[in-house]
């Protein structure tokens, strides 16, 4: 008992006298911190102190707060935006074909090109004061998504204005004389803009850019002036080989003076116009077949003044910065906004396509091994348009969560990847046959594009996710950081105390509150709802925790290498981008009312992502190099195991079912996905066929009750099938008129297109 009281009292000395516990506790772990702390380059450093935390700071901090969470109101259109939505945007759709513009014309036709501009499709982001339209978030992302479920070619064309470039920057650092001549001009569409960032040698590392502007003297407009003579060359820029100004990212150096003693200035955003002597741009690249605007720019020694740099001389040297804090509109809204078209598309179809298309007697989506691909699809399309409402909320509120917009980014673009391949899967030759009538092809081929894009997926997920999410979202490191970094060491050793003591008091509970959690199931949880979500909000509260604790033992036991240890680290980050998507799941269920429809969706997606949070850690833990580490974790953690399991084949088959049938939940599920009633339409001939034969499903089950006793040959299909019907006395004269509309509708839909022999070699598909 002495002893016992002795330890205590020993730590109690250890912690609560401020001089006994700097010396021995802080200043040691002060020194430790120090020499295991992660390399950052400037660059890094920049995109670290960028952009906002939101709810994945909660969930990194292991209490998440699902009361606040679910009083975030979702993002509603303004008047303005509703109307543009219902009148200028479902004009443009009606405009569209797609075949036509990648296949034949390669391009968007002109009246489509002057009725963006006009309609001000590019000036989304601008202010009214500018004459733009100061389109929310929301409304950007509605917008790019529908159009995208008719065109990859057109959407794409339209979100890169809106999206990182020109426009965004001067709107955020602009001066006022750039912002009263530019804003204007790209407004009304008089001004085309693109932004060059990429090069051959920098892609995803951008901050290795070569391009390069050297402070000097030179003639502009007749006058000697200040400037700056650049050197670029950059590929892969949209809209480039149309637009008529040019957003331009270097390096910039000032190796004689003329600014000051800084000679190497620093990454620097200018504004040109493409018509400046010296300016290159017009070639095209040729993106995977899509018709969309892109291609390269450069220029060798090209003299601009200096106040073509973007916000003035004052925003020299701080371009990557900018670029950084503006990362979210790409990140956040564009890019998730094709994939939620994707999903929105595959889902509407292949509900429909599935029991449109029959064998052996059966529409196909009654066949387990399709309810299997159908359900993965209608499943991920709610998870993808969950995640795509609760990003759009936090940029309405005017956050910039550089954390959520790099999971967003890729886990949706690698979701509308899954859901394609899954719907080509269940259309098979349908699918794959391009033609007016494909919805699938242009897509598919299109799906690459998001992926390689705003940073390339697998070092989104290897590096930025984890590597952001650690020091941005964890309530202590990037404060610890910053007192190690000081360059007073007094001062950054007593900062650096207060929160070491913090640190250790969120580490201990951490690891008690797993262990707990995991020898009671979690089930002493506080959940916000009741019914059949209450036990995912005790799950995820679970392994919010457990991520925590994970995250905190790991950068303790690894420091800098972790950094490096990409794969092991990358797991972590899945973690936390699985409580956030099963987040946006329960919000998106809660925000629609608790939709009946809806839980079979909504249970899919919690087992999926409770699944794959269960696959990370133990991914984690078995390549963990530390076994004793890894094996106290996985004890505290998973004291009885890992025992999360997959969606189940029943939940596979409910998805399914719902996909085929018509109603107000397929139709809140796909409500992005246009179509035209058109039998000749693109998406309007599968979706008038299916609902046909929806209707007069008990003359096709009348039918097929006939034919399985003979009454009726086996083998007939369209006007012949009609007859023998008829004459089989199955069906009456109203009804056999309404069985041969249905029939043709059916042919047509499950057939593919066929061209006349020429007329693919030359190209010309359509008359003129």
């Amino acid at each position: 008992m002495e002893i016992i009281i002795l330890l205590v009292v020993v730590v109690v000395l250890l912690f609560a006298v401020p001089d006994i516990r700097r010396s021995l506790i802080t200043r040691p772990a002060f020194a430790f911190f120090k020499r295991v702390l992660p390399p950052l380059s400037p660059t890094e450093r920049e995109a670290m102190q960028a952009g906002d935390t939101w709810w994945d700071a909660d969930l990194f901090s292991g209490r998440p707060n699902w009361h606040e969470f679910h009083q975030t109101k979702a993002p509603q259109f303004t008047d303005d935006e509703q109307k543009f939505i219902d009148n200028q945007l479902e004009t443009l759709l009606g405009m569209l074909d797609d075949f036509k513009i990648v296949q034949q014309d390669t391009d968007l036709p002109k009246k489509v090109w002057d009725y963006i501009r006009k309609e001000k499709f590019f000036a989304m982001i601008i202010g009214k004061e500018f004459g733009g339209l100061d389109f929310s978030p929301a409304a950007n992302s509605h917008i790019v998504s529908r159009i995208a479920t008719r065109s990859i070619s057109v959407a794409v064309s339209v979100m890169v204005p809106n999206s990182l470039g020109p426009g965004e920057l001067l709107t955020h650092y602009g001066t006022k004389e750039q912002k009263d001549y530019w804003l204007p001009r790209l407004a009304d569409g008089t001004d085309i803009p693109c932004f060059a960032l990429t090069g051959p040698e920098a892609g995803s590392d951008a901050g290795a850019i070569p391009d390069t502007g050297v402070v000097c003297k030179g003639e502009f407009e007749g006058k000697e002036v200040l400037g700056l003579r650049l050197n670029w060359s950059k590929r892969y820029i949209t809209l480039a080989p149309v637009a008529t100004v040019l957003g331009l990212a270097f390096k910039m150096y000032d190796p004689d003076g003329l600014l000051g003693d800084q000679k190497d200035i620093g990454i620097t955003c200018a504004l040109i116009p493409t018509s400046h002597e010296g300016v290159e741009t017009g070639e095209r690249h040729l993106p995977l077949g899509q018709a969309f605007m892109n291609g390269t720019t450069y220029g060798k020694d090209v003299f601009i003044p200096l106040d073509w740099i973007i916000g003035g001389q004052d925003y020299a040297g701080k371009g990557w910065r900018m670029l950084m804090e503006c990362l979210s509109a790409g990140r956040g809204i564009s890019l998730p906004a094709l994939a939620t078209a994707t999903g929105h598309v595959t889902e509407r179809m292949t509900g429909a396509y599935a029991y449109v298309r029959q064998q052996f007697g059966l529409p196909i989506g009654k066949f387990e091994g399709v309810q299997a691909a159908m359900g993965k699809i209608g499943g991920t399309n709610y998870i993808l348009e969950s995640m795509r409402r609760l990003t759009v909320t936090a940029l309405c509120e005017g956050k910039s969560p550089s954390v959520i917009t790099a999971m967003t980014k890729y886990h949706m673009t690698e979701m509308g990847r899954q859901v394609m391949e899954a719907a080509m899967d269940v259309h098979a030759g349908k699918g794959i046959q391009l033609g007016p009538r494909n919805y699938l092809g242009h897509g598919y081929m299109a799906t690459p594009v998001s992926i390689t894009v705003e940073g390339a997926n697998i070092l989104t997920r290897n590096l930025m996710i984890f590597g952001q999410g650690a020091t941005r979202c964890h309530p202590y490191v990037l404060a610890e950081m910053e007192a190690a970094s000081n360059p007073d060491e007094e001062r950054g050793l007593h900062d650096f105390d207060g929160l070491l003591l913090k640190h250790i008091g969120f580490a201990t509970s951490n690891f008690f509150g797993s262990l707990f959690m995991g020898l009671t199931g979690a089930r002493f949880n506080s959940s916000p709802m009741s019914g059949p979500t209450a036990r995912y909000y005790q799950q995820l509260t679970r392994m919010s925790r457990a991520l925590a604790m994970t995250a905190d033992m790991a950068m303790l036991v690894m420091g800098g290498d972790l950094k490096r240890r990409e794969m092991l680290s990358a797991r972590l980050g899945d973690v936390l981008s699985h409580l956030y998507m099963a987040s946006a799941v329960l919000k998106r269920y809660e925000d629609d009312g608790r939709q009946t429809g809806d839980l079979p969706f909504v249970q899919y997606a919690l087992e999926h992502h409770l699944y794959e949070i269960g696959e990370a850690f133990k991914g984690f833990f078995a390549n963990f190099s530390n076994r004793f580490v890894a094996w106290t974790l996985r004890l505290a953690i998973f004291p009885l195991g890992i025992h999360f399991h997959k969606p189940s084949d029943e939940n596979l088959q409910a998805i399914a079912e719902s996909m085929m049938e018509p109603g107000l939940t397929r139709d809140r599920h796909t409500f992005l996905c246009f179509w035209k009633d058109d039998p000749k339409d693109m998406t309007g001939h599968m979706e008038l066929a299916f609902l046909a034969m929806k209707e007069h499903a008990d003359i096709y089950k009348r039918i097929r009750k006939a034919v399985k006793r003979g009454d009726i040959a086996e083998d007939l299909s369209g006007d012949e099938l009609v007859k023998a019907a008829r004459k089989a006395e199955v069906i009456n004269a109203e009804e056999a008129k309404a069985f041969k509309k249905t029939e043709q509708l059916r042919i047509a839909a499950i057939g593919v297109d066929q061209f006349a022999p020429g007329v693919i070699e030359k190209r010309k598909f359509f008359k003129a």
